[in-house]
């Protein structure tokens, strides 16, 4: 084989290869963790790459029926920064992201996960606004929800509802 004839042949193989991997991280965009519960996606991007995991979602049983808050960590264990731009569901009209303050709430319109660290959504803080289920909530149920990041693509979790006084750890 000349020395022109093998440089196209290893470049042809390095360009399958890199393809063929390429591929594998858009197909781990969205899948389910190994519990059911969290998911994660990977996405080779500017910036470096983005690995991100979904752990301890949950939604406290709701005092009305039609509005209810969601909490939820998102881990990024890549080196490029990403962002949550949408939530949304099939069982419910809205998912927006919100920010509590001192004395009001105020929705946004993102919310960034940055390299190496985790997004945390938790009580008197940041957090999903759920409104408009389809069906009234009750302890035990799950609601799927479809995290859309920037880079990342979307994740669909399922999130169960816990009792009111719900705290991750107990």
């Amino acid at each position: 084989m000349s020395s022109r004839a093998f440089r196209r042949s290893a470049l042809t193989g390095a360009v399958l290869a890199a393809a063929l991997g390429v591929g594998t991280v858009v197909a781990a965009c969205g899948s389910d963790g190994p519990d059911g519960v969290g998911s994660s996606a990977g996405s080779a991007l500017a910036g470096g790459p983005v690995l991100l995991s979904v752990a301890d979602p949950y939604i406290p049983l709701p005092a009305a029926g039609g509005m209810a808050a969601g909490y939820l960590t998102v881990r990024n264990d890549g080196a490029g920064e990403d962002q949550l731009v949408k939530v949304t569901s099939p069982a419910a009209d809205s998912v927006t992201l919100h920010r509590s303050t001192d004395s009001t709430m105020e929705e946004l319109g993102s919310l960034a996960v940055p390299a190496h660290g985790a997004l945390q959504l938790a009580r008197g803080g940041t957090h999903l606004m759920i409104m408009g289920w389809e069906k009234p909530p009750a302890v035990g149920d799950e609601l799927e929800l479809d995290l859309t990041f920037a880079k990342a693509g979307t994740i669909a979790i399922r999130v169960p509802v816990k009792p009111l006084t719900y705290r991750p750890g107990q």
